[in-house]
């Protein structure tokens, strides 16, 4: 299992997320940004709108997948 940041994924806090697969923590980070959006935390709407933005247009947010996926790949097991 590895971790990564909010912040590492181009959030704005320390949150971690941890899991088996990059997709794992994609999917951890976009669920904590939509709930602190909703709790009102104004410091992840413009990571959420970006989050939102990758999924619209895959083609342009590839390149942050990729980005991710790479970091990921890179990190030690926990």
């Amino acid at each position: 299992m590895k971790t990564m940041t909010c912040q590492q994924m181009g959030g704005p806090c320390d949150t971690a997320f941890h899991g088996n697969t990059a997709d794992e923590v994609i999917k951890a980070e976009d669920k904590h940004l939509r709930e602190a959006v909703a709790a009102g935390d104004a410091s992840h709407e413009s990571a959420l709108k970006a989050m939102k933005g990758r999924w619209k247009n895959p083609v342009k947010g590839w390149g942050w997948y990729s980005q991710v996926k790479k970091d990921f790949a890179a990190l030690s097991e926990d």
